[in-house]
């Protein structure tokens, strides 16, 4: 589908959702997410030397923040 309207599905191009919604929305999940650092003291492989692209642990920014709920 697309916008010449050629198409056999129908979607309506002309019609977004408020800026504000738009907005809040992101506004949301900025305040809900968490900051991280990566920690530099990772291990180093026995083939190469080279570190692991995956072996690290994130780690709070702020380390009084809370874990998330179960």
């Amino acid at each position: 589908h697309g916008m010449s309207g050629s198409c056999t599905v129908k979607t309506c191009w002309m019609r977004l959702p408020p800026f504000r919604l738009v907005g809040d929305n992101l506004k949301d999940r900025f305040d809900g997410a968490s900051r991280v650092m990566v920690s530099n003291a990772g291990s180093l492989r026995a083939t190469g030397g080279r570190k692991s692209r995956y072996n690290f642990q994130l780690k709070p920014y702020n380390p009084d923040h809370k874990p998330p709920g179960v």
